[in-house]
C-alpha cells in the first residue's frame, strides 16, 4: 500500500544465534570486561598518585572512587537509554550514529573496536609471563615452558569459548568473576576486622590529605579508567532474550556492583598501610597494593593469602580477556555485516558465533605474541618485564580508544536521545559524560612519557585512517535501522 514501508531483503544479513542469553549472562559480560579485582591490583595506585603526572587523591582515593562513579554513571545512563531502542551487536556504534552520523559513528566502532581489539591481545601476551613468573613460582612449580607457550595455550582456549556458544563465553565469565571478587571481599573483610580502632573510614573521604580538590580530581581523571569496559553488555543485546530490559539493568548493574567493590578496595588499600602516603606510594607497595597486603611480611598477609590472591587476579585477567575479546567479535561482525568491514568477517559459524571476526581476533593476537617474543626491545619500559610493557601501552591504546567513543557518545546523546520524557535527564547525563571523559582524555596526555605517551597518539591516528576509509566505504543501511527486531 502506498505509504507503507517497502520490505527489505533481510536474509541478506548474516545473524547471530538465538536470542538465549539473560540478565545474568550480560551482567557478566560488562562486570567481566571491567576486571574489578585485577582494577583493584594494579590500577587503584594510579588514583593515589603512583601515575605519570606524580599527583592524586592519596588517602582520599574513596572520594575520587566516588566521584568517578558518578561520571561514569551519566555515561550509563546514556548506554541504557539507547539500549532500550538498539538491540544490534555492536551496539556502540550505533549509539554513536544516532547522534552524530553513520559517518561518525561507523568511524567510533572502528576506533572503538580496534581499542578492544589492542587490548584483548596486549593481555593475551601479559597472561603467560604473569604465570611464569608469579603464579607459578608461588606455588613453587617450574614448567620450564617459555611465556609465548602459554601465550598460545590461552589463545587457543579463547578460540574454544568464543567458538562454541555465546553462553560458555559469559558463564566462564561469571565464575571467574565471582570467585575472584568473592575471595577478595573475603580477603578485605578480614584486613578490616584486624584493623579494628585503627580503622577510620572518614579519612577515605576527606581531601584535605590530597591537597584539596585538585588532588581529588587528578585521582578521578585515573579513577574513570577503573570502569573501562562497563558498557559492553550492550554487544550482545542481539543475542539476549529481554535486550530492552536486560542490557539497560546490566549496565547500570555492573557500574552499581564495581562501585561497591572499589570503594571497599581503595579504602583497604590505605587503611591497611595507615594512611601513611609515604608508604603506600612506595613503589614495592603501589606497583601492587593487594599483593603486599596479601604478603607474609604483612600484618594481614600469609603464604595462603599470597597464593590465593595471585590466583585470583589470574582468573579475573581470564575474565578480562574472554569479555574483551568477545566484545571486539561482536564488534567487527557489525562493522563487517553493514560492509563497513570485508564481508567475509561477518560469516557465522553453525553455533551462532561470528567465526569470521574471531579468526581475526586469533590471528592478530599471533602476529602480537610473536612481534613481542621476537623484539624485547618494542614499547620497553625500564624496570618492567617486557610482556608487562607491551600490555601497559595495549591497555593505554584500548582504554583512551574507549574513552574517545564514550566522549562521542555523550556528545551524541543530546541530539540523538530527544524524547521529551526523560530528556532532563539525558541533558544532565551527557554534560556530566562529556566532562569526565575530557578529563580523563586529558589525563592520558599530561606528563605521560614515551613509549606509553605513543599509545593516545597513535589512537588518534588510528581513528584518524578510520575516518578517511568510512568516508570512502559508504557501507549498506546498518542492520539496527533495517532488520525489525534490531530496534525497539
Amino acid at each position: 500500500m502506498e505509504g507503507e514501508r517497502p520490505l527489505v531483503a533481510t536474509e541478506e544479513y548474516e545473524r547471530l544465534g538465538g536470542k538465549k542469553l539473560s540478565l545474568i549472562d550480560v551482567l557478566a559480560q560488562s562486570v567481566g570486561f571491567v576486571g574489578p579485582v585485577f582494577v583493584a591490583a594494579f590500577i587503584i595506585p594510579l588514583m593515589f598518585g603512583f601515575n605519570a603526572a606524580g599527583r592524586g587523591a592519596g588517602t582520599s582515593a574513596g572520594l575520587a572512587v566516588l566521584l568517578s562513579a558518578i561520571g561514569i554513571f551519566g555515561l550509563a545512563w546514556i548506554v541504557a537509554t539507547y539500549a532500550k531502542r538498539i538491540h544490534a551487536a555492536g551496539s556502540v556504534y550505533d549509539y554513536v550514529s544516532e547522534g552524530l552520523g553513520k559517518t561518525l559513528g561507523a568511524t567510533s566502532g572502528w576506533l572503538y573496536y580496534g581499542g578492544t581489539i589492542i587490548l584483548t591481545t596486549g593481555l593475551g601476551v601479559l597472561l603467560g609471563g604473569y604465570v611464569n613468573d608469579f603464579l607459578l613460582p608461588a606455588w613453587d612449580i617450574d614448567p620450564g615452558i617459555p611465556n609465548w607457550v602459554f601465550d598460545a595455550i590461552f589463545a587457543l582456549g579463547l578460540f574454544a569459548v568464543l567458538y562454541f556458544g555465546v553462553q560458555i563465553s559469559t558463564r566462564v565469565q561469571l565464575t571467574f568473576a565471582l570467585i575472584s571478587i568473592a575471595v577478595v571481599l573475603i580477603f578485605f573483610i578480614t584486613v578490616i576486622v584486624d584493623l579494628g580502632a585503627d580503622n577510620d573510614v572518614a579519612k577515605a573521604f576527606d581531601p584535605s590529605p590530597a591537597g584539596g580538590f585538585s588532588g581529588i580530581l587528578f585521582g578521578v581523571l585515573y579513577g574513570v579508567l577503573a570502569f573501562v569496559g562497563f558498557e559492553t553488555a550492550a554487544n550482545l543485546a542481539e543475542e539476549t532474550a529481554d535486550p530492552k530490559r536486560s542490557i539497560p539493568r546490566a549496565v547500570l548493574g555492573a557500574v552499581g556492583i564495581v562501585t561497591v567493590f572499589y570503594l571497599i578496595a581503595a579504602y583497604v588499600e590505605v587503611a591497611g598501610f595507615g594512611f601513611d602516603l609515604s608508604l603506600i606510594l612506595d613503589p614495592a607497595v603501589a606497583s601492587a597494593p593487594l599483593f603486599a597486603l596479601a604478603d607474609p611480611s604483612s600484618p594481614f598477609g600469609s603464604e595462603f593469602w599470597l597464593k590465593i590472591t595471585l590466583l585470583v587476579v589470574f582468573l579475573d585477567m581470564l575474565a578480562v580477556f574472554i569479555g574483551a575479546a568477545v566484545a571486539s567479535t561482536r564488534g567487527v561482525f557489525a562493522l563487517a555485516r553493514d560492509r563497513r568491514l570485508p564481508g567475509a568477517f561477518a560469516k557465522v559459524s553453525k553455533y551462532g558465533t561470528p567465526i569470521g571476526a574471531i579468526v581475526f581476533l586469533l590471528v592478530v593476537q599471533a602476529v602480537l605474541i610473536f612481534v613481542a617474543e621476537a623484539n624485547d626491545t618494542l614499547l620497553a619500559l625500564p624496570g618492567l618485564p617486557h610482556y608487562f610493557s607491551v600490555f601497559a601501552w595495549a591497555a593505554t591504546f584500548g582504554a583512551f580508544a574507549l574513552l574517545v567513543v564514550y566522549f562521542l557518545m555523550s556528545i551524541g546523546g543530546l541530539f540523538g536521545l530527544t524524547d521529551p520524557q526523560g530528556r532532563v535527564g539525558v541533558i544532565v547525563a551527557a554534560l556530566v559524560g562529556i566532562v569526565v571523559t575530557g578529563a580523563a582524555i586529558f589525563g592520558s596526555f599530561y606528563k605521560v612519557p614515551s613509549p606509553t605517551l605513543l599509545a593516545p597518539i597513535y589512537a588518534l591516528v588510528w581513528g584518524i585512517v578510520g575516518l578517511v576509509y568510512m568516508v570512502l566505504v559508504k557501507g549498506r543501511e546498518p542492520a539496527s535501522a533495517t532488520l525489525p527486531d534490531l530496534r525497539a
